[in-house]
């Protein structure tokens, strides 16, 4: 079984436009209406666990949710067959605001909300229950941003808690969340370049720079880091290797990014936690996450389009 962590889920809203107005003049207002809208639960372990049920793989979600939406986003996972057991907040879940304009798809405007503050006392009935819930899992994802009040040692913790129960530990995250969770030795490392280019001090501005921040990573214990450089390619390093995964699929052909790199790391996680091996699992992760982001759907369920696209994916050794 796999369990995904997700301690700030958040209601996803996504709005359709033609053309994305910005006010010039003081006092001015304008309405730009959208042409359609879409709502999900969200949040980087939400979205690994709906791809992981969507292909038939067993899985637990986890983390705190609060309020009303906390309740859309509970609904929505069970709707999609996922088992859930997150831990109920005073505070209200968050919603996140991505707007995608017509013919720009591949450049989506994203508005995330910081997230409701946690209690101390909250944290603590988290933990507890996922202590107990690690002890059945084969990987335990720790995955997203963390909302205020919740330590950003925090995955560090949860790492050396499943490793001790005999799980492996995937880390999805950036900033000092990230930095922090290699004290924690997690198997696998995926950081959030979205905000920082920056990663164990290096600058993400090229193969060479992620190489060489990987092969740090690697070097104190993580079996594996996988950085994406591009929209459609991905460097992963080990120990013995570096392979580039890569397509030539136009970024043109794109409707919806949202989701798409959740679903990448998900089609690695679903693959390895059926001891693929490293190429074909990176192989169809990619696949997975080109299918998404060709898809008006933030996750695609549909194993046919996934596997179509292992065709236009490379997974070469450099």
């Amino acid at each position: 079984m796999i369990v995904t962590v997700t301690l700030n889920p958040a209601v996803d809203k996504v709005y359709w436009v033609e053309s994305l107005k910005v006010c010039q003049i003081t006092q001015e207002e304008f309405l730009t209406r959208a042409t359609r809208s879409s709502t999900s639960a969200g949040g980087k372990g939400v979205n690994i666990s709906r791809f992981l049920s969507a292909f038939g793989m067993d899985n637990v979600a986890m983390g705190l949710v609060g309020g009303h939406t906390g309740h859309v986003v509970v609904r929505y996972l069970r709707h999609k067959g996922v088992t859930t057991n997150f831990v109920w907040i005073q505070n209200e879940t968050r919603i996140n605001v991505t707007i995608l304009e017509e013919g720009r798809s591949h450049s989506p405007n994203l508005i995330n909300e910081h997230g409701p503050e946690v209690t101390p006392a909250e944290i603590e009935r988290f933990m507890r229950r996922y202590r107990r819930m690690v002890k059945q899992a084969k990987w335990v994802v720790l995955a997203g941003s963390l909302p205020p009040g919740v330590d950003t040692g925090i995955y560090a913790e949860l790492s050396k808690i499943a490793r001790e129960s005999g799980a492996k530990v995937v880390v999805s995250a950036g900033g000092e969340a990230l930095e922090k969770s290699l004290d924690g030795c997690p198997s696998i490392v995926k950081p959030d370049t979205r905000e920082h280019m920056v990663f164990e001090g290096e600058v993400l501005s090229s193969v060479d720079s992620i190489i060489k921040a990987g092969k740090q990573v690697v070097a104190c214990g993580v079996e594996m880091v996988i950085v994406s450089h591009s929209v459609t390619g991905d460097i992963a390093i080990t120990d013995d290797a570096v392979w580039e995964i890569k397509t030539g699929v136009p970024t043109s052909l794109f409707k919806n990014l949202v989701g798409a790199d959740d679903a990448f790391l998900a089609g690695i996680l679903y693959k390895l936690a059926q001891d693929a091996p490293i190429e074909e699992s990176l192989r169809f992760g990619l696949a997975a996450g080109l299918a998404s982001a060709e898809s008006d759907k933030k996750i695609c369920e549909d194993r046919s389009l996934v596997e179509a696209q292992m065709e236009q994916v490379t997974v070469e050794k450099i």
